[in-house]
Formats: structure tokens, sequence, C-alpha cells
């Protein structure tokens, strides 16, 4: 008994075809000649993937408000301390 090996991209691709272009599984798994079974179990895998992107960018978003918060904490600090320094002298 052979078990084929697909790529990643044959698979995001098969996956595609079931999530963003309609496709029934059946009839996809038909046409590229592989197990329905299998299509569902990428389908899942790619749908835990997602969401693991999902994450990722929210965390990143983020740090991207909290790091310009930061910056302009900084730049406040900066100026506050350049002015009282000139009066000082």
């Amino acid at each position: 008994m052979s078990t084929a090996r697909f790529s990643d991209d044959f698979k995001r691709d098969a996956v595609a075809r079931i999530t963003q272009r309609g496709y029934p599984v059946r009839e996809v798994s038909e046409r590229l000649g592989i197990r329905q079974h299998s299509l569902y179990a990428w389908k899942k895998k790619v749908a835990k993937t997602s969401s693991d992107e999902v994450e990722k960018d929210a965390e990143i978003r983020r740090l991207k408000r909290e790091l310009a918060r930061v910056a302009e904490e900084r730049d406040i600090l900066k100026k506050a301390t350049a002015y009282f320094a000139r009066d000082a002298k």
C-alpha cells in the first residue's frame, strides 16, 4: 500500500477550492484523485493555522499600538527635559 505525499501548496490549493471557491468536497476529491477524508483533515489543519495567524496578527497590532504610545511618552519627556533645562540656565 503506497501513501502519496502531497506538497503544502497542493494541499492549500485543494482546501481553497472548497472554502473559497465553494466546490463540494466530493467533487474536489474526485477531480484531484484524493480521498475525502484527506481533504477534511487538510481543511482542519488549515483552519487551525489560520486561527493561529489571526492571533499573531492581533498581538502584532497590540504591540504596535503600545510602541506608538511609549514613543509618544518618550517624545513628551524629551521636550519637557529640554524646556526645563533651558529655564534652569
